[in-house]
């Protein structure tokens, strides 16, 4: 299936909900769930257990990480920054960046593909 024929989930639109009610933390894992997935973009909300993350990697687009719930440590080209509940921060692209949950963490991914 081509990215442009997905569909947002049915039982999303139109509706308001809580991000942080989507998915659930599960012990020792990270949980995702795809909000939208289209040519131009995605929208993807995850769920880190406690020291669960992403390992080191890179990009061809900026990405934006919103955090709903908990604090991670957001690595971008060698530099550590504290992201908490209710923060953003923009990982540019072609940098490294990693993540790593220093508590439970659940963060909302956006990334535009241009």
């Amino acid at each position: 299936m081509k990215k442009d024929a997905q569909e947002t989930p049915r039982n999303l639109v139109g509706k308001a909900i809580g991000l942080a009610d989507l998915v659930q933390y599960q012990e020792q894992t990270v949980v995702s769930k795809t909000i939208i997935d289209k040519a131009p973009g995605t929208v993807t909300l995850f769920a880190f257990g406690k020291d669960q993350g992403l390992s080191e990697h890179t990009a061809p687009f900026d990405a934006l990480v919103y955090i709903v719930d908990g604090e991670a440590a957001v690595t971008i080209a060698g530099t550590e920054h504290r992201v908490r509940k209710g923060e953003m921060i923009i990982m540019p692209a072609n940098q490294p960046h990693a993540l790593r949950a220093v508590q439970d963490f659940k963060m909302v991914l956006v990334m535009i593909r241009a």
